[in-house]
């Protein structure tokens, strides 16, 4: 067991916004935040000089919004997770988040107990989505049409987005279907190929919406 705390960076253009995030992230024990940041191009410079496990992001900040941050350490850092903690649940705000591959989005109306979970989820690499913006994400893909797949997913494929869904890691996937991690890596390139996404949370969505995969909404903390 790893007993070293998950390193977090906080970017809030509120100072005490921040100061209540890090009060309760820090409560939990394993957890430890390392810098702080009030706008965008600010967290992507400490991110890329201190290199935390995760990253907790606002949406609307000063300079550089977190949607864009998201894009530029996604860029640049595959193993740092993201999670963005906002007010904002609009359709427009969701879409661009999970475009910009993101690992979780949750709003700021969750509890303490909550905040911590999807920290500790994002830093295992799982998809962490409050379940108002799971419904919304089902809905938006599967109301637009234009976005349907040209090429069905197959039997293999399925398998690994559903254990993508439960939250299963690449290596957790792989230990489950007897395959290596580069395996599973290429099964979801091609899945999101097929999905037209851009990340596994997009797939995940875009999968439900279309009635492959079964998922939970209503028993989503992540």
């Amino acid at each position: 067991m790893n007993d070293e705390p998950i390193r977090v960076i906080l970017a809030d253009d509120h100072t005490v916004v921040r100061a209540g995030i890090r009060q309760i992230l820090e409560y939990a024990g394993d957890i430890q935040v390392i810098a702080e940041a009030e706008n965008g191009e600010e967290v992507v410079a400490l991110i890329r000089q201190s290199h935390p496990d995760v990253a907790v992001l606002d949406i609307q900040m000063p300079k550089v919004n977190g949607i864009e941050a998201t894009r530029r350490v996604r860029a640049e850092f595959k193993d740092i997770g993201v999670l963005i903690l906002t007010a904002y649940n609009d359709d427009p705000y969701i879409a661009a988040v999970m475009q910009s591959g993101a690992n979780g989005y949750v709003l700021k109306t969750a509890s303490p107990e909550e905040l911590i979970q999807a920290v500790r989820d994002v830093n295992e690499g799982k998809t962490v989505l409050n379940a108002e913006i799971a419904r919304k994400l089902v809905a938006q893909m599967g109301g637009a049409g234009k976005f349907l797949p040209v090429d069905a997913l197959t039997e293999r494929e399925l398998e690994v987005l559903q254990l993508a869904a439960k939250g299963y890691t690449n290596k957790a996937i792989g230990a489950q279907l007897n395959i290596s991690d580069r395996t599973v890596q290429g099964h979801l390139a091609r899945i999101f190929d097929k999905l037209q996404a851009s990340s596994r949370t997009e797939a995940v969505m875009r999968a439900v919406s279309l009635g492959w995969i079964a998922y939970d909404l209503g028993a989503i903390s992540e």
